[in-house]
């Protein structure tokens, strides 16, 4: 009884999503086949466009306050143990989508910690061969501004060739790499509440 009690108090909790508010992201399937791959662990996916809100704006918020979509974003991301995120690129940078999410989010925490100390598995993945780079490296550059954990990354170059939505990764060295950070992002989630 009590190893069954210590087996589901070791279940960790993961939060997963691609940055884009496409129907049909690439980055959210990357992010929750993702998180697929960890065992033992509950996935929570989430859909940007259940976040949608007004363009920040300084007048905007002075006026009306934070949103309460932008609270139950960063509820969600408080409640569970880690974070994997795949970034889509929209010349060059976040998408508008996931830049508001992210502008509201930071001003409705003190110390703008929209990640919470979380583990994350920072991830970016596109059509092209750079596969999301650029806007990987802007967000690697930032995010531990807003206290994340970088724990593991991957940039996932040609993901019509690369990727296939029934076996994962196609090419060995790209599922080489994924594999080593999943694990990285894994011993970082397993680590969590040991000191």
């Amino acid at each position: 009884m009590d190893t069954q009690m210590n087996q589901k108090n070791s279940t960790k909790t993961v939060v997963a999503f691609g940055a884009s508010c496409s129907t049909s992201s690439i980055n959210k399937t990357f992010a929750v086949y993702a998180a697929s791959q960890l065992p033992d662990v509950e996935v929570v996916e989430l859909d940007l466009n259940a976040f949608e809100m007004p363009i920040y704006s300084q007048d905007r918020e002075n006026e009306s306050g934070i949103p309460k979509l932008a609270l139950d974003f960063l509820e969600q991301i408080g409640a569970a143990d880690g974070v994997i995120i795949s970034l889509a690129e929209h010349n060059g940078s976040y998408s508008a989508a996931f830049k508001n999410i992210l502008d509201w989010a930071s001003r409705a925490r003190e110390k703008m910690d929209v990640w919470q100390n979380k583990p994350m598995l920072l991830m970016a993945t596109s059509p092209g061969g750079r596969g999301g780079a650029t806007v990987h490296g802007a967000a690697k550059g930032l995010f531990p501004h807003f206290a994340a954990k970088i724990a593991g990354e991957m940039i996932l170059p040609g993901y019509f060739d690369n990727f296939d939505v029934k076996t994962g990764i196609t090419n060995p060295n790209l599922k080489s790499e994924f594999e080593k950070n999943l694990t990285l992002f894994q011993s970082a989630l397993s680590a969590l509440g040991i000191e």
